[in-house]
């Protein structure tokens, strides 16, 4: 099954290496231009640190098809950024979107604690007209070294439709390269999930830095709503895709693996 009616369950060795929260809305070029000291002066209890980046935008090509195709380069995008004092959360503000992100999740209830002050912020300072995307992405990374179970199975650990020719008896999991699935479906009439679930390694980003060698299983579960989502209702949205995505994650892990992430 590819979701699970299990109830959601607070694991102490959770898999979460990093969440994110963003809400796109209709551009509003004054947050390009202008250097938001009021929104700051609302959040900057909680995100104290504050960094102007400016982030270049992919070229624009026009004319495929014609004679003269063109490469048009994009002026740059200014992204705001806001952090926490332990540098653990992140708050981006774009002229096309408001983003929370954490390397330290550890609830739901935090979570959206953390976005609740800055999102009213926003949309008090801003007003945007609504919300054309409502998401939220987990990125899971389960390592069978830390939860002590390094002689398990992937095929006994994770649920067979996302674990896919790894179930199979004839093959060797050591012999394998990669193994992958990526999903796209909608989740009701508003909401969809893109997930992308299989064995990877983690890269360290200094080149020099040793490299971990151990194979990891990465379970990335980005789930959306679109449609013009009015302001009065994204917490509602945020909430529903909670809602989603525990249901995929329970239908992902087996109870082995449940008793190894040791539920609270």
């Amino acid at each position: 099954m590819l979701f699970s009616g299990h109830p959601r369950t607070h694991y102490n060795n959770a898999p979460a290496h990093e969440v994110i929260c963003q809400l796109r809305f209709p551009t509003i070029l004054s947050i390009n231009n202008v250097e938001p000291a009021d929104f700051q002066e609302a959040i900057r209890e909680e995100f104290p640190q504050y960094v102007r980046r400016q982030d270049v935008s992919a070229p624009k090509v026009t004319g495929l098809g014609g004679p003269n195709p063109k490469v048009e380069q994009q002026p740059p995008v200014t992204n705001y950024n806001f952090l926490s004092a332990d540098g653990q959360w992140k708050l981006n503000l774009t002229k096309d979107f408001i983003a929370l992100s954490t390397l330290r999740y550890s609830s739901w209830e935090e979570f959206a604690r953390q976005l609740d002050k800055p999102l009213a912020a926003f949309i008090k300072l801003y007003k945007p007209a609504y919300f054309q995307r409502v998401g939220l992405r987990y990125v899971n990374i389960f390592s069978r070294r830390r939860l002590g179970i390094e002689d398990e199975k992937w095929a006994d650990l994770i649920a067979p439709a996302y674990i896919g020719p790894l179930c199979e008896p004839d093959v060797l999991e050591g012999n394998f390269l990669n193994c992958a699935c990526d999903l796209l479906f909608h989740l009701d009439s508003s909401s969809q999930a893109k997930i992308h679930a299989g064995l990877g390694r983690i890269k360290t980003a200094k080149a020099d830095a040793p490299q971990d060698p151990e194979v990891k299983y990465i379970l990335d579960m980005d789930l959306s709503m679109g449609g013009n989502v009015p302001c009065t209702l994204s917490a509602a949205g945020l909430e529903t895709l909670h809602g989603h995505a525990t249901r995929i994650f329970e239908g992902v892990v087996t109870d082995k693996l449940r008793d190894a992430m040791d539920p609270a």
